[in-house]
């Protein structure tokens, strides 16, 4: 959710350095954190790393407002890409500023809040999971009955690379991982026509 800056309630400003952490998953919101300038990642950290790119923010923009709107805890984590300008608010003091406006734009800025935060938690759960996992969901999404009997067909109507892209994996290990499913008899088939023979197996691999 992008605002503008903050004026109703005091903030606190501060410099980062490239690497510091801004906000961890699972943790309280306990202040709104709104960067005036630099470039900040988000994605899930493992390991002391950035291993999940979710997308990058350049200042000045906030950073996961939903979780403090709605006192729930981070689904992201944030690290600062470089060094950072920042400014926070306690996040009662951000709700409260927020419930106090015209019941319509209280409407549309929560509404605003549920969905993005829906949409965060669905690319961070999809962003988790290993690229087998993923690519079974994919197949499993675009799958099409063949027949009457309920065979499963994928067709591929974008390039592989630009498959891979959409899984946020590189073309080869789209390539590898396919190879492994036909391997395992989940899936038959080459070109751009995929048979999906074991529907509940690639499910049970991707987690659904």
């Amino acid at each position: 959710m992008t605002l503008a800056p903050y004026t109703d309630v005091a903030t606190c400003a501060t410099h980062t350095a490239p690497g510091t952490v801004l906000i961890r998953r699972g943790q309280p919101a306990t202040h709104a954190l709104h960067v005036l300038s630099g470039r900040v990642t988000l994605g899930v950290v493992e390991q002391g790393h950035m291993r999940h790119q979710l997308s990058v923010l350049e200042g000045p923009c906030w950073l996961e407002t939903p979780a403090s709107l709605m006192n729930l805890p981070h689904v992201v984590d944030a690290i600062c890409e470089t060094e950072a300008q920042l400014e926070w608010v306690p996040s009662p003091e951000f709700r409260g500023s927020a419930q106090a406006v015209n019941e319509p734009t209280k409407s549309l800025l929560f509404d605003l809040a549920r969905s993005q935060r829906q949409q965060t938690e669905v690319a961070v759960s999809r962003l988790a999971k290993d690229a087998d996992a993923r690519c079974a969901e994919w197949l499993l999404r675009h799958a099409e009955p063949l027949d009457s009997v309920g065979a499963l067909v994928v067709t591929l109507r974008e390039r592989k690379r630009l498959i891979a892209a959409q899984l946020g994996i590189a073309p080869e290990t789209f390539s590898r991982v396919l190879r492994h499913l036909r391997e395992l008899n989940l899936i038959s088939g080459g070109g751009r026509v995929l048979s999906l023979l074991n529907p509940q197996a690639l499910r049970d691999l991707a987690g659904a």
